[in-house]
C-alpha cells in the first residue's frame, strides 16, 4: 500500500516518526524484568530484513526463536512494532500471545491468522490495520530506515485479553505480569540512508 507514496512525501514526512520511547517494552506499567534472548535464523539483530518477510515479497513472519525463559513464566507474548512509523504511536504488525511459557520458536509464516489459536502456537491478535495476523514490513518511500522491533514477554500468569486482541488490550492485561523479555530488531527501507539504531535508543530511555 504504502510503496504507491510519492518519494517526495516520504522524504517531507522523514522527521515524522513515532519513536522508541513508544515501544511496549519500555512501558513503565509493565515494570522491570529479567533478559531473554530472542534471535531469527533469518536476520541478525539490526540488521536489515529480507524482502520475503515485507510488502515487497511474499509478506509471510520471520522464523524466530528464544531461550532464557524463566521457569516461572506460564506462557508468552509477542508483540512487533514499527517505531519509525509517521504516526503518533508505533505501527502494530503482530501480536501473539498464549505461547508456551519456555524456550521455544514460531517457524516462518506461523503468524498468521487463526481463529482461536492453538496451544502449540499461541493465539494471534490484530495489527494497526485491525487484520488478524502478520501486517508486513511496508515503509513509504523516501522515508528512510524502519526499525521493526520484535518484543517478547515472559509472563507469570497468563492473562485474558479477550478475543483477537489489539496491542493496547494485551498491554493491559500483562501489566504486573511480566518476568522477562527480549528484543529483536529488523530493518526495512526503500532506498534511504540508516536512522539512528534502534538498540541504542531502548538502552537510552530504559536508562542501560
Amino acid at each position: 500500500m504504502l510503496e504507491h507514496v510519492p518519494r517526495w512525501l516520504g522524504q517531507a514526512m522523514s522527521g515524522l516518526r513515532a519513536g522508541a520511547d513508544k515501544l511496549v517494552i519500555v512501558r513503565p506499567e509493565l515494570g522491570s524484568f529479567n533478559a531473554i534472548r530472542l534471535m531469527s535464523p533469518a536476520f541478525a539483530n539490526g540488521a536489515r530484513l529480507p524482502d520475503r518477510f515485507t510488502a515487497d515479497g511474499a509478506g509471510v513472519s520471520p522464523p524466530l526463536f528464544w531461550t532464557g525463559v524463566p521457569d516461572e513464566a506460564t506462557c508468552l507474548a509477542l508483540i512487533v512494532e514499527d517505531a519509525d512509523a509517521p504516526a503518533r504511536k508505533p505501527l502494530v504488525h503482530a501480536v501473539v500471545w498464549n505461547l508456551p511459557g519456555e524456550d521455544g520458536e514460531l517457524k516462518e509464516g506461523m503468524i498468521r491468522p487463526d481463529g482461536a489459536g492453538s496451544a502449540e502456537t499461541g493465539d494471534v491478535g490484530r495489527n494497526s490495520y485491525f487484520g488478524e495476523g502478520w501486517l508486513p514490513p511496508d515503509p513509504p518511500p523516501g522515508h528512510g530506515v524502519h526499525h521493526y522491533a520484535f518484543q517478547l514477554f515472559a509472563l507469570g500468569e497468563c492473562p485474558d485479553p479477550g478475543s483477537n486482541p489489539r496491542r493496547s488490550a494485551l498491554v493491559r492485561a500483562m501489566a504486573g505480569r511480566v518476568l522477562a523479555a527480549g528484543i529483536l530488531t529488523g530493518t526495512y527501507s526503500r532506498g534511504d540512508a540508516a536512522s539512528a539504531g534502534m538498540a541504542g535508543a531502548v538502552a537510552a530511555h530504559r536508562g542501560v
